[in-house]
């Protein structure tokens, strides 16, 4: 997926190509998170479409729940969503981050290498 150590930088047109399909990639986890949140208030805690989509935002977000359930179905939904919901955070961090870090410890090994066969 990224190139290795001994392989020249990306150029910057790529690497912006590379950035936007991560920023592609965490799109589709918190969508795909937020369908699974919305499903799981509205069936398991009876909530209506709108305070579903609002919780579970605020739940990804790192914000913290809303809604105040009341029954034992949508507290331990509520549950195993927020701890599912900050690993997804989590992970798209990572997965934003990837392509930048990458290229800064590239740089960094690629102007290592230059200094040390300079010294020789």
């Amino acid at each position: 997926m990224y190139e290795h150590r001994s392989q020249k930088i990306l150029p910057i047109h790529q690497f912006y190509q590379r950035v936007l399909k991560n920023l592609l990639v965490a799109s589709v986890i918190l969508g795909i998170s937020l369908i699974i949140g919305v499903a799981g208030f509205c069936l398991s805690a009876g909530s209506t479409i709108i305070d579903a989509f609002h919780n579970s935002c605020m739940l990804l977000s790192g914000m913290g729940p809303v809604l105040n359930i009341t029954n034992t179905t949508g507290k331990l939904f509520s549950s195993f969503y927020a701890l599912f919901s900050g690993v997804v955070f989590i992970t798209n961090i990572g997965v934003i981050l990837a392509p930048v870090m990458h290229r800064i410890f590239h740089r960094l090994h690629l102007e290592d290498n230059d200094a040390t066969s300079q010294s020789k």
